[in-house]
């Protein structure tokens, strides 16, 4: 009987330690999910044209917990048509191995713009930075003057950081980011053919999830 007893508190001691093994592997890698960066709240996307042509959709995961006061400001212009919104606007700067910029409805040529909190709004934090191509940031004229204009980078622009709030990054489209980048610009940097925002939309994720610290892959 003792015999018999030993034998099963071996068995469950064993499947104990199976099961204990099991639990830790399954629990969240805390360290890897901080590593990975900030979390993806919300999506915007964006249905573009150049010269009036069909070339693809922008999908832009926005960063709601880290910087909830600029990204509530891009979601509600992006269901917004021009004057007041984005669907119908342009993007109207473009630099090559640098950015792509757009968000001025209301002048179309990098002076206008305003923001769901009046005219202008101060800096939100700089806690991200531009990490490489794809990164989504607000374009300002100076501290505190945030507004509607936005810029994707297409390269690593880390001048900027401290500078300029940044608040999403592409998830998907980036391809159609390069296609902008590629356009033919006058001496202005504006391009010669109309890139133009057709529509646009948002939608919000039920459960947030991390991306990493790096930049976009081109085809992605």
């Amino acid at each position: 009987m003792l015999h018999f007893v030993r034998r099963n508190m071996r068995v469950l001691l064993g499947v104990g330690a199976i099961v204990a093994c099991v639990v830790f592997l399954l629990l969240p890698n805390h360290e890897t999910e901080a590593a990975k960066g900030p979390k993806v709240t919300d999506k915007v996307w964006f249905d573009i044209t150049i010269g009036g042509e069909d070339a693809g959709r922008i999908e832009i995961g926005l960063f709601g917990k880290t910087v909830p006061k600029t990204v509530k400001n891009f979601i509600q212009l992006a269901q917004k048509t021009k004057p007041d919104g984005y669907k119908g606007s342009v993007f109207h700067r473009v630099i090559g191995n640098f950015m792509i910029q757009g968000g001025d409805f209301t002048r179309g040529d990098g002076t206008g713009g305003k923001s769901i909190y009046g005219d202008r709004f101060e800096d939100e934090n700089f806690k991200l930075h531009h990490y490489g191509q794809g990164w989504l940031s607000m374009a300002n004229a100076g501290k505190n003057t945030n507004g509607s204009q936005f810029f994707i980078t297409v390269a690593k622009t880390e001048w900027l950081d401290g500078k300029h709030v940044v608040f999403g990054k592409v998830l998907k489209g980036m391809s159609v980011v390069k296609k902008i980048e590629k356009t033919k610009t006058d001496g202005r940097d504006r391009p010669e053919k109309e890139v133009k925002i057709k529509d646009a939309g948002h939608e919000k994720f039920d459960t947030p999830f991390s991306v990493e610290k790096e930049k976009v892959d081109d085809n992605n």
